[in-house]
């Protein structure tokens, strides 16, 4: 049965102090009350930014990090100080740019280490300070495949053996396309970087590879925000980590001519739940791709990112970050 729970934009209290709420969350299947409580809110915790994205919780400094692309910044938000600058420059670390969209997209810790895609400088890379002290000094991990620049390296996950996986659409390029005269690969591609460096081609027929998640150990998701195929695929890994058998997760392209946004990130939990962006607001699936629910959104979903219980969701959604707080 699909019922709808409305939030309007409106003033909530909350504790001692007041907090904006927006959207609605639509439950379109009874298992959606095992994840998310009937009287959970979507609550702004942050707002301002021209293009909020790639969150991820950092656990020992109990902070949210994430990037507002255009800007070429990333920002920090924590319960005691709320939204605070972090690093800049995050994506582009050059003097001259055509990109509009410039900075870092997602961002991944690893090994107590952040990870950066970033647009401007059209690289996977380290930062090489460490996360309580940020400074833009940066390690390359990958920039180039069969000595052709990336274009725009957007979202990336690890898998548990070490090897990093990311998508590379043009999005960061000046014309945002692949007639863009910088564009240097053929496709835009799926990749992965072994743990001995080694950067290999997975997939080079999606045609805008975007967020990327790992269902389990031995299945991948990867968003396609193409308007005429917004579709999140799924694609079965082998020993070597080659990617094999893709299949249609979920077809939003219908959906996707009435509602603001694409399929973008998205993070699964530890039960295969899978949070997506993508028309609309948040998409939640359970791993069999049956849609659950919806955290329906005024504004384009980016992004999102799951605290390490599994009881908080945080949204990028254009000019705002997001908190949804999960059952217990």
């Amino acid at each position: 049965m699909k019922y709808l729970f409305l939030v309007v934009l409106t003033l909530a209290a909350c504790s001692a102090k007041e907090t904006k709420t927006m959207g609605a969350i639509e439950r379109l299947d009874s298992d959606l009350d095992d994840l998310i409580s009937v009287d959970s809110k979507i609550e702004i915790i942050g707002e301002g930014y021209e293009w909020s994205e790639g969150p991820v919780w950092v656990a020992k400094e109990n902070m949210l990090l994430f990037s507002d692309v255009p800007k070429n910044i990333i920002y920090k938000w924590t319960e005691a100080k709320g939204v605070e600058p972090y690093l800049t420059p995050s994506g582009f670390t050059g003097t001259e740019t055509r990109s509009k969209e410039p900075g870092s997209n997602g961002l991944i810790l690893h090994n107590d280490s952040l990870i950066l895609c970033q647009h401007g400088d059209r690289r996977i890379a380290k930062m090489k300070a460490s996360l309580q002290s940020p400074q833009a000094q940066f390690i390359t991990l990958a920039s180039t495949f069969n000595e052709k620049r990336f274009s725009s390296p957007n979202d990336a996950a690890y898998r548990s053996n070490g090897d990093l996986f990311f998508t590379d659409p043009p999005y960061g390029l000046g014309n945002q396309d692949d007639d863009d005269p910088e564009k240097e690969q053929p496709h835009n591609g799926v990749y992965r970087i072994s743990t001995s460096g080694v950067i290999s081609l997975l997939v080079d027929s999606i045609t805008r590879p975007n967020g990327i998640t790992f269902l389990n150990k031995n299945n991948i998701i990867i968003a396609n925000s193409d308007p005429v195929k917004a579709i999140w695929y799924q694609y079965e890994i082998n020993d070597t980590d080659s990617l094999y058998n893709g299949t249609v997760f979920h077809d939003a392209t219908a959906t996707a001519k009435t509602e603001n946004g694409l399929p973008d990130g998205l993070k699964a939990d530890r039960q295969g739940n899978v949070f997506a962006s993508g028309p609309g607001g948040i998409w939640i699936f359970n791993q069999e791709g049956i849609v659950l629910g919806k955290i329906k959104l005024p504004v384009p979903a980016a992004n999102c990112a799951l605290s390490p219980d599994e009881k908080t969701l945080y949204i990028t959604a254009d000019m705002y970050l997001l908190r949804v707080k999960l059952r217990d």
